[in-house]
């Protein structure tokens, strides 16, 4: 069996998502196959559920669940979000962290270096893509999440709706998509984007 990305935990009330046009059942927003559980204990993103990986309740300190491979029951959201396009986990020791997910068997797949120097490696986790970004000049410590991107249908909708909650659409690093970060006036305890669909 594949790792497969089938879930976050989030400290955000679910009121708060309800807010951004979220549908919620169970205390959870399930996008895309996968299931945003919200109002954990905690700040931030505080866990994640993974398939495929032997039993871990730690990778280089991200709170790991080991779940079974369940199909996720899909929810109509009204923000037109459709899916979760990438979870980001920042690391101030790349090698450490990317030994580390090799070890629970979700080795990266794909490094860039930018042109400052940062390292970034991707893996595709099922329905999601796992985003690993050095952060040099942090503190040491262990590997943190820091945000995900949500594939909505319509973004320049979503804005109207969302207003001065959502900042500038600009053009994303993938070529021909388009993305925007919400502002911190939306109230969410970590970092969050909306994206277009993919090419086809």
């Amino acid at each position: 069996m594949r790792p497969e990305l089938r879930g976050v935990g989030l400290a955000d009330p679910p009121s708060r998502w309800a807010s951004l046009g979220f549908s919620i059942r169970d205390s959870a927003a399930d996008v895309g196959g996968m299931r945003v559980h919200l109002g954990e204990p905690g700040t931030g993103i505080v866990s994640w559920q993974l398939t495929g990986i032997d039993p871990t309740s730690d990778i280089d300190g991200l709170p790991t669940q080991v779940v079974a491979s369940e199909p996720v029951a899909p929810l109509t959201h009204e923000n037109g979000a459709v899916g979760i396009d990438h979870v980001v986990v920042t690391t101030t020791d790349f090698d450490r962290t990317a030994a580390a997910l090799e070890l629970a068997g979700m080795p990266v797949r794909r490094t860039v270096t930018t042109p400052k120097g940062t390292r970034m490696a991707f893996r595709r986790l099922g329905p999601a893509i796992l985003e690993l970004v050095e952060v040099a000049d942090a503190p040491p410590g262990p590997a943190r999440f820091w945000g995900l991107v949500v594939v909505v249908a319509d973004l320049e909708a979503l804005a109207a709706r969302l207003d001065d909650r959502l900042g500038s659409i600009r053009d994303a690093v993938q070529p021909g998509r388009r993305i925007a970060p919400l502002r911190d006036s939306a109230g969410l305890g970590q970092a969050v984007a909306f994206m277009t669909p993919e090419l086809r």
